[in-house]
């Protein structure tokens, strides 16, 4: 992953708010992890999910949550390098650019 690529969420989830909490669902076969066809989203990785539009690349939303949280970038880095790995790997994003 490099920090210039940008991500958004994949055509083949639905994400939705139920009850204060950020569900992915997968549309198809293949998304998601198969022992778990939900993915749910602790308050961090929803702060990275919403910074996910297509156009920020990964060291756009880096800044944005060093800024906003007033943390050190590197320490940020690693949480956002993190998950947007993991939700790469679990097909729940794709690459943009």
């Amino acid at each position: 992953m490099k920090r210039e690529d940008i991500y958004a969420p994949s055509d083949e989830i639905v994400a939705r708010d139920i009850e204060g909490e950020l569900i992915i669902v997968p549309l198809t076969a293949g998304i998601g992890d198969m022992e778990d066809e939900l993915f749910t989203l602790n308050d961090s990785g929803r702060a990275i999910w919403e910074k996910l539009d297509g156009n920020k690349s990964v060291d756009d939303i880096i800044s944005e949550l060093s800024e906003q949280y007033e943390a050190e970038p590197g320490e940020i880095g690693k949480d956002v390098t993190g998950l947007l790995e993991e939700l790469l790997k679990r097909k729940i994003i794709s690459r943009k650019k």
